[in-house]
């Protein structure tokens, strides 16, 4: 026999001999994730009978995390990267006995899983969704689903929690902050690039905070991983800079706890620990196989595992006598311990740095710091203008003096963003410096976003910052960040063909349209220096969404606001800038970021025409569209049917604003390289066209008698 046919015969292995209330526990955990997955007839139950043991000694034995008060600032985090086994978490917050958090982070009096939730697992309205959720159900730290995302969010995690103690830890608190974080990750975790992508950053940051434990149990969908993963994942790990160690059997609680103090008592590396397990454990036919992994065991399977574990065979969602006992004297003793002491240390550090821990108040709470808007630029009109970039730089530097935990960087390209903080003693956060405001994610785009979603998750305010064009690396993490409402800030620069000779590779045609369409997502972008302001103001003030703001690499006119309306107008998403005068408009142009420019120059030439015409500038779709009806109608009037919208991009969607019959100047294909002058004139952005456009649709909808 093969060594695959091997695996796939393999006997179910002898359950250790553990104290009783140990294994008892441990096979709670596996009992309630199979019947949670069998009476959902879906699910992956495989997992959580593998890793119970190793879910145990973590949380029983190390954990620091108060199941009463699962949101304490200086909490362990637990990600479990692997969300298709969420079951394994269910039970544990079950188990465990965490309580449910409010929105305004208030502790409810009611748990957070209870029973019937894991037995409504996969059902509509249950807190047992096929995946983990954050926000739907406490204790649990971050979305998890795509393979990868979670052990990527870890990293933010680790990287904020250095970033706070290097702010907020003072003589006599040198443990204010002092959490670690833990991700279980699988092998779909490790075979995904952006798990690559993170864990090489985490190795060079040198975060002996981040344990990542690996479950090695050569089982995928497919079947076996040598189907497809036959790398040496301990070496590849050794190479990043990790410190790594073995767990040769996942029932083995003396070396799991072995593995986790060696975690602990290393502190100048990440570390992984890989475990060694039997997907499935101890169901007679299907351990080790992949039928253990995507789907129900059957009721008969379940039954004969049971029977393996010396457990009631027709019991379900049974919880022996002592198992929650068992649990509160475990973690939840010594959880609501660590959870006390700190916060009986908070009151004395407020009294020696009170302002420090003001700031720690309102960035946990997600409020913005007085005078946070002080000192914010206002730009004179100027008809050569600047690049939006370079007024975002300086509108950033602004609000940076006065919001310390606003940090970020970019993907190497923070020249060309412009993102970097360039205040006295912002620095570059590095191994040597935690305290640095400035991230170097390297060219890393897809961890960068998810890096973000980790370091938003411990609630610091972070920012991002990349080519427009390389949204389409990001895009799996700046979902997640949607999903979760996490006000990361995305600033994303070389918005369209004006990156002229870089051709089409790096001219962005329809990342405008991938962004409005996903929910959640706040896209802003703004025609001029003081529209790139006010953008700046909106996003400052999100509380539970991410935003997007878009910028050009090439200078655009700064709008004389004594001529036109003022850019305050922003806010609502899109507002009438220049009016039609003698009456009201027969013709309204409806444009984004530098193509705003253009249209007022079109607006200018039809108005000495006599033509009645308005110009609206409309920086956010999602803005606009959260308007009352009244507003929206005072800006684009139902009975003006002739609209064009100009927009260097594709058209998807704007007909939502146009109507069926309206004009859409856009581009239809991909861009090309040559100067940005010839570049337009190419794709119809001239005001002649933009005129002709406008007369045409006069004339399309023009009363007929």
């Amino acid at each position: 026999m093969s060594p695959v046919s091997d695996l796939l015969t393999a006997p179910a292995l002898p359950l250790p001999a553990l104290p009783s209330i140990e294994q008892t526990s441990i096979n709670t955990i596996r009992t309630l994730s199979m019947d949670g997955v069998q009476a959902a007839n879906s699910g992956h139950p495989g997992t959580p009978m593998a890793l119970a043991p190793v879910a145990y000694s973590l949380w029983q034995q190390f954990l620091r995390f108060d199941p009463q008060d699962p949101v304490w600032p200086n909490r362990d985090r637990f990600v479990l990267s692997i969300g298709h086994a969420s079951m394994l978490l269910y039970s544990l917050l079950h188990l465990t006995e965490v309580r449910a958090v409010s929105k305004d982070y208030e502790t409810l009096g009611e748990v957070s899983v209870p029973l019937d939730a894991i037995k409504a697992f996969r059902q509509l309205d249950s807190r047992c969704p096929g995946h983990p959720e954050y926000r739907w159900t406490s204790g649990v730290e971050t979305t998890t689903g795509p393979l990868g995302q979670g052990v990527s969010t870890s990293v933010g995690m680790a990287i904020g929690r250095q970033w706070l103690a290097a702010r907020y830890n003072r003589p006599g608190f040198e443990d204010l902050f002092d959490f670690n974080v833990y991700a279980l990750c699988g092998d779909g975790c490790m075979m995904e690039g952006i798990s690559s992508e993170a864990a090489s950053l985490a190795g060079h940051l040198r975060l002996s905070n981040l344990c990542w434990i690996y479950d090695n149990n050569h089982i995928t969908i497919e079947g076996n991983t040598s189907l497809a993963f036959t790398e040496d994942v301990a070496t590849r790990f050794i190479g990043y800079g990790w410190n790594v160690t073995r767990v040769g059997d996942a029932n083995d609680l003396e070396m799991l706890a072995r593995a986790f103090r060696t975690f602990q008592n290393c502190k100048d590396r990440p570390t992984l620990i890989i475990v060694d397990s039997h997907i499935g454990y101890g169901a007679p036919h299907k351990q080790d196989t992949s039928g253990a992994h995507g789907e129900p065991l059957g009721e008969e399977e379940v039954r004969l595992a049971k029977r393996n574990y010396g457990w009631p065979e027709d019991k379900k969602f049974y919880v022996p006598d002592g198992v929650y006992d068992h649990f509160r004297e475990g973690i939840g003793k010594r959880g609501k311990q660590l959870r006390d002491a700190w916060f009986a240390r908070i009151a004395e550090y407020r009294k020696q740095y009170p302002e420090l821990a003001e700031e720690l108040y309102r960035m946990q709470h997600r409020q913005l710091p007085e005078g946070w808007d002080h000192d914010l630029p206002e730009f004179p009109a100027d008809a050569k203008g600047l690049a939006t970039r370079e007024s975002s730089a300086q509108a950033l530097n602004a609000i940076a003096k006065n919001m310390p935990w606003l940090i970020g960087g970019s993907a190497d390209l923070g020249p060309s963003t412009k993102t970097r903080i360039t205040q006295e003693g912002a620095g570059d956060f590095s191994a040597e410096n935690y305290a640095g405001r400035n991230f170097h994610f390297g060219i890393r785009e897809h961890a960068m976003g998810a890096i973000l979603n980790g370091l938003s998750l411990v609630k610091v305010r972070p920012f991002g910052s990349g080519f427009f064009i390389f949204v389409d690396y990001m895009r799996g993490s700046m979902r997640l960040s949607a999903l979760m409402e996490l006000p990361v800030i995305f600033v994303f620069t070389h918005d369209s063909i004006g990156v002229g000779e870089d051709g089409p590779t790096h001219q962005p045609i329809e990342q405008l349209a991938h962004m409005r369409s996903m929910p959640g997502l706040i896209l802003i972008r703004p025609a001029d220096a003081n529209e790139v302001v006010e953008a700046w103001k909106v996003i400052l003030q999100l509380h539970h969404a991410p935003a997007v703001l878009v910028l050009t690499r090439q200078a655009v006119p700064t709008i004389d606001r004594t001529k036109y309306a003022p850019a305050a107008g922003l806010a609502r998403g899109a507002y009438v800038l220049a009016d039609a005068t003698g009456g009201s408009p027969v013709v309204i142009f409806i444009a984004t970021g530098s193509e705003v420019a253009l249209c007022l120059e079109a607006y200018e030439q039809l108005t000495k025409e006599g033509v009645r015409a308005r110009v609206v500038s409309m920086p956010s779709w999602e803005l606009f569209d959260d308007q009352d009806k009244d507003y929206c109608e005072s800006v684009l009037p139902p009975q003006v049917r002739a609209r064009v919208s100009v927009e260097v991009a594709s058209d998807f969607g704007w007909s939502k604003y146009t109507g069926s019959e309206g004009c859409s100047i856009c581009i239809e294909t991909f861009g090309a390289s040559a100067p940005l002058k010839q570049l337009l004139k190419k794709f119809g952005f001239s005001v002649d066209h933009l005129v002709t456009a406008a007369k045409d649709q006069i004339a399309l909808h023009k009363p007929r008698n």
